[in-house]
C-alpha cells in the first residue's frame, strides 16, 4: 500500500527508484570542484562543489558542501548546502545546514537540521521535477505552487 493509502503514486515510484538505485560516483573529500556538473544515476559527494548541479540522484554528505543550485529528481543532504533546490524529493537530514529556497514534490525536514530560506510545496498538479538528463525540454517548477513561510 503507497502513501495515504494510494497504490503506485509517481511518486512513491520515484522514492524507490531513488533509494533501489547504487551509487555510480562519488566525488572525495578532497576534491574541489569549480563548475557545472551534469550526471545521470546516483551521486554522493563528499567534497566542495562550487557550481550547479543537475542530475537524477544526489546525496551530500556530513563533509559535502555544495555552493550553488540543484535541480535534480532527488536531493538528500547530509551536508551544508548554499543555493537553490528544485526537485521531486528533497531531506534535509539531521545535522546539515540548508540555505536555499527549495521547491518540492516532497519535502522532508528532520529535527536538527536547519532550513533557512523560502519554502514552495508542490500542489496536486506539480508532480515531478525533469531534469536536463531526462528531457531537453526541461519543464520548470514554480507553477501550480503554494508558499510556505517557516
Amino acid at each position: 500500500m503507497g502513501i495515504f493509502g494510494k497504490k503506485g503514486t509517481a511518486l512513491e515510484k520515484e522514492m524507490q527508484k531513488a533509494d533501489g538505485e547504487a551509487i555510480s560516483s562519488i566525488i572525495d573529500k578532497n576534491m574541489n570542484i569549480t563548475g557545472e556538473i551534469s550526471f545521470k544515476g546516483k551521486v554522493m559527494i563528499d567534497g566542495l562543489i562550487t557550481g550547479n548541479i543537475t542530475g537524477d540522484h544526489l546525496i551530500l554528505s556530513k563533509s559535502g558542501k555544495v555552493h550553488g543550485d540543484i535541480k535534480v529528481s532527488s536531493f538528500t543532504c547530509h551536508g551544508e548546502l548554499i543555493g537553490n533546490i528544485q526537485a521531486t524529493i528533497a531531506t534535509a537530514r539531521k545535522g546539515c545546514s540548508i540555505r536555499s529556497k527549495p521547491e518540492a514534490g516532497s519535502l522532508t525536514v528532520e529535527p536538527g537540521a536547519l532550513l533557512e530560506g523560502e519554502i514552495k510545496a508542490a500542489t496536486q498538479e506539480h508532480r515531478l521535477v525533469e531534469t536536463d538528463t531526462q528531457q531537453k525540454g526541461v519543464q520548470l517548477p514554480g507553477q501550480n505552487k503554494k508558499s510556505v513561510g517557516i
